[in-house]
């Protein structure tokens, strides 16, 4: 079988296609990524539906299925949607057209949005009330219970409420993506019309009333008791206040997603900053891509409302329960430690124990990081370390996800107050976090730090940090390589893994790497570095071949990755030669694997399992046995084994070069993952996942085996 893989020009955005014959690539050979991502939202939900997991801890995982679904659909299915409308004939590597691949998302997601709806109802709302938690419906309220919510409605929504008629006159409102929204009607009260306005109320109206999101979802009856109801009730039973004299109808929610991929033709763009927030302010009006409307919806509101948003009949979903699951996340902040996780402790690694200077340490020896384990305070103390240090010449950093209130970027301004030299490279083209990080980068420019936003073309989603310190007569370079963000909050909730060292050539790489994305600089060679997409995918290639090269010279050879997601088909098809050769390959994918296993004659060689557990596993490493002893080669970086992540973006990859922290992990990492029971699922030939024990039967539980160890090689 041949195996390529090339880029359709749809649209200008980057899909994965192929331009075989349909015998060439067929089903047997890769799974379909849209279907495997799919699954992926599946071992989410199956996490949610573990009743062995405190309450709300049940209720987090349905928001995560809920908010992943929603980027799915504008990102994903939105561009299956454009492939269609465009009449793009191109099939997925795996053989389907975008119509076929649409038409199967539909068929496998309906039974699991129907499972998450009937959980959250039969289990997690009986459960928080027993808990002492309860939502009430407005209509079961006692009269003083219900003033105190009329009384909010007047006070707090009254005055921000617009409603928005549909008529001759007034055309179906724009509604945004993602946001909360009533439809009723109204009709004239025929008691009372005023004779100069009888023309203005001779028939029935639709009304659209967006709900405000600056307003929670769930308005306390009584705190104290943990009682809440919903704004949308109250804004239901009080809605005849916005229409005085007009007869209203029963309101019924609903909620529309958008596409929302954004597309910048920077070749064009003078001011990348400026191109960006032009698009951003687009995006609003991007095609819709679904409709939820609350399952009671009479069919003819639902006519409109398809008719305004331009959706077909099969693109709406009626949901027979709660509309937009993480709103509910409002709880999760409730102060109830007894329906949660207990809290890990994050520790120190052992090295840093010492009372030294983080310079000292790092010199002597290579530090790692196992975050959300060891604590992510080490990394930000380092930066306001060197922020400080009068020693320090300059700080280097790729930013691509922060957060808000980043102390990082707080120690950043501070070095450049300070007369240091500052580079930040900010990544505009973080999905969803574009307005975050140019709020960013103009409060980084305002106190001097020389801001870039990478390069044309290119979105740079290397996580690498390079402090540059004068010591007695000559400059050497620190640097922070990792799988994660600059993100305080996320280091809290992914597992992700950071390498603090002062080799010199990885450093004399990481000043390459800087020249090359802030000066356009042509280093093709590095050192240490492995550098997208420069070199990345014919390295793992070589790397690959080399393994299947020992195991038929009768050596040690043996392959493990750990990554998020992967769909690149050329290095799908290195995995299966390697495989046909003998190489035992084990593959810890969380999420999409478009690579088939334990398919006879090509891929029986190969395992791979899924770890979804209570915190996100984002860190990626990579093993190669390379014949055994002190040979082998351990890496970690920012890209997963995905196209875009070896031909559109700028990923790092580093070796790991101690010999102790290579050991850790391989064997306390990756060797550990893999005797996972509680987390872990195995992917089986046909797609599916198998789970291989429940929390209940106390099996192995590999994310909680990591807590409270500092010593990390």
């Amino acid at each position: 079988m041949t195996l390529t893989d090339t880029k359709s020009s749809r649209s200008n955005k980057k899909v994965e296609t192929v331009v075989q014959t349909p015998t060439e690539v067929d089903s047997r050979t890769l799974f379909n990524r849209e279907l495997s991502w799919l699954e992926f939202n599946r071992r989410v939900l199956d996490e949610a539906t573990d009743e062995s997991l405190p309450v709300l801890e049940r209720l987090k995982f349905l928001s995560i299925f809920s908010t992943n679904l929603d980027e799915f659909f504008m990102i994903r299915v939105s561009g299956l949607k454009e492939q269609i409308a465009e009449g793009v004939g191109e099939t997925s590597p795996d053989g389907l057209t975008a119509s076929e691949q649409l038409a199967e998302v539909y068929k496998r997601l309906r039974p699991m949005l129907k499972r998450q709806v009937s959980f959250l109802t039969e289990n997690v709302f009986p459960a928080l009330k027993k808990a002492g938690i309860s939502i009430e419906p407005y209509s079961g309220l006692n009269i003083k219970e219900k003033r105190l919510l009329d009384k909010y409605f007047r006070n707090n929504l009254f005055p921000i409420l617009t409603p928005q008629s549909v008529d001759s006159s007034h055309p179906f409102p724009y509604v945004s993506n993602l946001s909360i929204n009533l439809g009723l009607y109204i009709e004239p009260d025929r008691s009372f019309i005023q004779a100069n306005l009888k023309h203005l109320f001779k028939q029935k109206r639709f009304i659209r009333i967006k709900l405000p999101a600056t307003v929670p979802r769930l308005i306390p009856i009584n705190e104290k008791t943990g009682r809440y109801a919903l704004l949308e009730e109250v804004v239901s039973a009080n809605v005849a206040e916005l229409f005085p004299h007009m007869k209203t109808s029963e309101a019924f929610l609903f909620r529309v997603t958008r596409d929302a991929d954004i597309e910048l033709r920077e070749d064009e763009a003078g001011d990348l900053m400026r191109t960006l927030e032009r698009e951003l302010q687009r995006r609003r009006d991007r095609f819709a891509v679904r409709l939820e409307v609350a399952a009671a919806m009479p069919e003819k509101m639902v006519k409109i409302l398809t008719a305004g948003t331009g959706l077909a009949a099969n693109e709406i979903e009626r949901v027979a329960g709660f509309v937009d699951i993480p709103d509910l996340m409002q709880l999760y902040g409730l102060d109830r430690p007894d329906l949660k996780e207990k809290p890990i402790t994050a520790v120190v690694p052992a090295p840093l124990h010492k009372k030294e200077n983080i310079f000292d340490v790092i010199k002597k020896q290579d530090v790692l990081l196992h975050h959300p384990y060891t604590t992510f305070n080490t990394v930000s103390d380092f930066i306001a370390e060197a922020a400080e240090d009068t020693n320090v010449q300059a700080i280097k950093i790729c930013l691509y996800r922060t957060g808000k209130d980043s102390p990082i970027v707080n120690s950043l301004m501070r070095a450049s107050r300070l007369g240091k030299q500052v580079t930040a490279l900010v990544e505009l083209k973080a999905r969803f976090d574009e307005e975050n990080n140019i709020e960013w980068a103009r409060r980084l420019e305002n106190e001097g730090v020389h801001v870039v936003y990478g390069i044309s073309t290119l979105k740079t989603h290397s996580k690498v940090l390079l402090v540059v310190r004068r010591e007695k007569d000559k400059l050497v370079r620190y640097v922070h390589l990792a799988t994660g963000n600059y993100n305080p909050i996320t280091a809290k909730i992914y597992t992700d893994l950071g390498l603090l060292t002062a080799d010199e050539e990885i450093g004399e790489d990481a000043s390459s790497l800087f020249n090359f994305l802030t000066g356009y600089s042509q280093q093709h060679k590095y050192k240490r570095l492995i550098v997208a997409p420069l070199n990345l995918r014919e390295r793992l290639i070589a790397l690959i071949r080399r393994e299947k090269k020992h195991k038929l010279a009768g050596k040690e050879a043996r392959i493990l990755i750990k990554a998020n997601s992967i769909t690149d088909v050329e290095l799908i098809k290195e995995l299966y030669a390697a495989s046909q050769s003998g190489v035992e390959i084990d593959m810890i994918v969380r999420g999409i694997c478009a690579l088939r296993p334990g398919v006879k004659g090509m891929s029986e060689n190969i395992r791979v399992r899924s770890i979804i557990g209570r915190f996100l596993e984002h860190s990626r490493i990579l093993y190669f046995a390379n014949g055994g002893g002190e040979a082998e080669e351990v890496y970690i970086g920012s890209a997963d084994l995905m196209h875009r992540s070896f031909d559109s973006r700028v990923e790092v990859v580093t070796p790991i070069l101690d010999t102790d922290i290579k050991k850790y992990l391989k064997e306390q990492m990756l060797e550990v993952y893999l005797k996972d029971e509680v987390n872990a699922r195995t992917l089986n030939t046909d797609g599916s996942y198998k789970k291989l024990a429940d929390r209940k039967g106390g099996g192995f539980d590999s994310q909680m085996s990591f807590v409270g160890k500092a010593d990390l090689g």
